[in-house]
């Protein structure tokens, strides 16, 4: 199975961050969640099979290791999706929220975007 296939479920994925925090023994995987051991030995199995964990023995136990390597194809892909639109930054939001304020503030004073008073009479001079 490739790699695409192997993290199209969402209980391998589960299983996937969990050893992104450390090695673990089938037992303790199967435990985290409402599947039988057998069922997450399955999934060990096909994330195995795809590269992305290495099963070791530990006398009667095995214990699983994220390998994150074959993950790079996933991040290549991702790049590729993402690379032709720009970042939205901290300056960009704080840049927004300038103009913003300054619209906001143009429109309380009645004048445009470029300095000149608009016509018409404000809520000021009405109720004068």
């Amino acid at each position: 199975m490739d790699v695409f296939g192997a993290i199209a479920d969402p209980i391998r994925r589960e299983l996937l961050l969990r050893l992104a925090d450390g090695p673990a023994r089938v037992v303790d995987l199967a435990a985290e969640h409402a599947v039988s051991r057998p069922a997450i030995s399955r999934h060990l199995r096909v994330l195995s099979d795809a590269g992305l964990v290495r099963g070791t023995d530990d006398g009667r136990e095995r214990r699983y290791a994220l390998d994150p390597g074959p993950l790079s194809e996933v991040g290549a892909l991702l790049g590729a999706l993402t690379a032709s639109r720009a970042p939205v930054t901290a300056g960009h939001l704080d840049a927004l929220g300038t103009e913003v304020r300054r619209a906001a503030r143009d429109r309380r004073r009645g004048t445009t975007a470029s300095g000149t008073k608009t016509t018409g009479t404000s809520a000021k001079e009405r109720t004068a």
